[in-house]
């Protein structure tokens, strides 16, 4: 079993939506490393039953906080932890890639796309 991997091997640019590129999994965590065009977005979702973290490589992009769209920029060097259940997601809005290592940990921690409806549907107003 290598414990050893070149990163720059697994990164795929892809036309229409980011290709999640596994690079090593085992029980305890799913290593993917993520070439986002400019332009592309990884939909905002949640991992119900874990948590994903990134390391950002180059370039930088506007990252989704939360269900009601809130974003902040992250940039290369920028470590982006979503814990259990945290809604996240990112949108290269720069005119170069966003490359990324995600530890997904539990590997089975789920993946549950988060829509606009559900967004506003868990928005209370008071």
């Amino acid at each position: 079993m290598s414990r050893i991997y070149k990163s720059t091997d697994f990164f795929q640019p892809a036309d229409g939506e980011p290709i999640r590129s596994v690079i090593t999994e085992s029980k305890e965590a799913a290593v993917v490393a993520w070439y986002v065009k400019p332009g592309q977005e990884i939909y905002s979702h949640i991992h119900p039953h874990g948590q994903d973290t990134w390391t950002i490589l180059s370039g930088k992009g506007e990252y989704y906080l939360d269900a009601t769209g809130a974003k902040k920029s992250i940039f290369a060097g920028d470590v982006v932890i979503a814990h259990t259940g945290c809604v996240h997601g990112v949108f290269n809005n720069s005119n170069e890639p966003l490359i990324f290592i995600s530890v997904v940990s539990p590997s089975d921690a789920g993946y549950q796309l988060i829509s606009s409806e559900e967004a506003f549907a868990n928005i209370s107003i008071q």
